[in-house]
């Protein structure tokens, strides 16, 4: 019987663990933007695009079904082998046919064929996933482990990314490294599992218990993947690798921001699973109304602040070849919120409400505008029409689960004072927007303004008594003895 961790531990470890997905690109890409400029990052952005595909096609659904099928059987350690067995293998046979699949289309596809060696090193991450057992670890609650190795890879990825990056001609070493950082510490996964299971095959192995529900999991990965690399794809066999480029830059930022918005999000539901099975429905919609109303108060600054303030946002971190990031920033900004939204109403509402059919169909119908958009928009509109069909395609998916809810989402969104926010935006806007005509330069820029902006937003949040700021200012003050005074 494997020995549980604390549940503290594993929410400060899963914290730790997914700061540092989006710490690592946000030191490493200033530097490699400005080396590699727009038509490298171009590059490997397409083609880790591409192989984000085929490894989704390799994994079928099982790092998310396998979390709960090895769960199940964990303190029985034959069943746990048998399970972790069947799914390895099921996972080893759909990574070869995906390896065949990708040597077809680099042998007869041209815009493929170009970038066969960046393709190849890049696709290294379908193996090592698929070897790395991860679902096997998290359902073992291993995440001190996960958290740890993770940290130690990516450490040795930075170190190596400023010693061997120095050139254009350097981009497929920057696609081996990112593959690295992210995946290599999956071999060290397979060298400890036998801690875990037994490494010798057995007999009686049953793949076709299975196929029902991975196949569930798979359809929502696979429209999931869709729209959110369709984009870039489309974007590079329908135009150039620097346009991939300007489009990549704005998507990092933008990928950034949505981390925070979810990660934060999600620590205010913890409680749904267990409200939804207890019956306690008045409880589970008053924390979902929270949630909602948390979104908005943090995901809509953020967007207006990153419209306003996108030209040394992108040159901070990007440098100034990447002019043609700055208006795709700007058009996608708004998927902060209808991500965050969608995060809600999706994985925690419906989820927990057993209604996963709805949040396939929803992905499903954002999967469908955005490769029409991109068809209508791509051609004429370069890495801006990309934009605009990733909005459209996250908008699609926020309409059809909010029709899913529509008997209870709309007595949660009616609870939301919309116009102090607003009153709170025009107030941060009016206090730090001239900060942007004074050519202090890009990082001074953004210090002062943000601390402006977020001072103006904040005070009248506070001062208008918006119920979430005064709840989180009151448990502020509590840890530090304060005693509130408003007016």
């Amino acid at each position: 019987m494997v020995k549980q961790p604390s549940l503290k531990l594993n929410f400060i470890m899963n914290a730790i663990l997914t700061m540092s997905s989006f710490i690592f690109p946000l030191i490493t890409f200033p530097y490699v933007s400005r080396v590699l400029l727009p038509v490298g990052t171009g590059k490997v952005a397409f083609a880790t695009s591409v192989i984000t595909y085929f490894s989704m096609f390799a994994e079928l659904g099982i790092p998310t079904y396998g979390i709960r099928a090895c769960a199940v059987v964990r303190d029985d350690r034959e069943k746990l082998t048998k399970t972790a067995h069947e799914l390895l293998i099921i996972n080893l046979v759909m990574s070869a046919i995906s390896y065949a699949i990708l040597a077809l289309g680099i042998i007869f596809v041209p815009r493929l064929r170009e970038e066969r060696t960046l393709l190849i090193v890049v696709s290294f991450t379908i193996i090592l996933t698929s070897i790395g057992m991860e679902w096997l670890y998290k359902a073992l609650e291993q995440y001190t482990y996960i958290t740890i190795r993770s940290l130690i890879f990516k450490v040795v990825a930075l170190i190596a990314m400023f010693l061997l990056i120095h050139s254009e001609e350097d981009y497929v070493i920057y696609g081996g490294i990112s593959i690295f950082a992210a995946c290599a510490s999956n071999v060290l996964n397979f060298i400890n599992v036998h801690r875990y299971i037994d490494m010798k095959p057995m007999k009686g192995y049953n793949f076709r218990r299975h196929f029902k529900a991975v196949g569930i999991f798979f359809a929502m990965s696979v429209a999931t993947t869709i729209y959110t690399n369709m984009d870039t794809v489309m974007l590079g066999f329908m135009s150039t690798d620097a346009e991939v480029g300007y489009y990549n830059a704005a998507v990092r930022i933008k990928t950034i921001l949505v981390s925070i918005v979810t990660s934060l999000g999600t620590v205010l539901l913890p409680r749904v699973s267990y409200y939804i099975q207890r019956g306690l429905v008045d409880e589970f919609w008053r924390v979902a109304k929270k949630a909602l109303n948390f979104v908005f108060i943090f995901a809509v600054p953020l967007l207006l602040y990153f419209i306003l303030f996108a030209a040394p946002g992108v040159y901070l971190l990007s440098g100034s070849a990447y002019t043609n990031s700055i208006l795709p920033m700007q058009i996608i900004m708004p998927t902060l919120l209808l991500i965050g939204l969608t995060n809600i109403m999706g994985i925690q509402i419906l989820v927990p409400m057993g209604r996963e059919n709805m949040v396939l169909w929803s992905e499903v119908a954002g999967a469908v505008v955005n490769i029409v958009v991109n068809l209508i928009l791509i051609p004429h509109l370069l890495s801006s029409g990309a934009a605009i069909g990733t909005v459209a395609a996250e908008l699609t998916v926020l309409i059809v689960q909010m029709i899913a809810l529509r008997k209870d989402i709309f007595k949660c969104l009616r609870g939301i004072a919309y116009w102090k926010i607003i009153l709170g935006l025009v107030i941060g806007t009016a206090a730090s927007y001239w900060v942007m005509f004074l050519n202090l330069g890009n990082f001074v820029t953004l210090v002062i303004s943000a601390v402006l902006f977020v001072a103006g937003y904040g005070l009248t949040l506070l001062l208008t008594k918006e119920s979430l700021t005064l709840e989180v200012w009151d448990q502020a003050l509590d840890r530090l003895h304060i005693r509130r005074r408003l007016p």
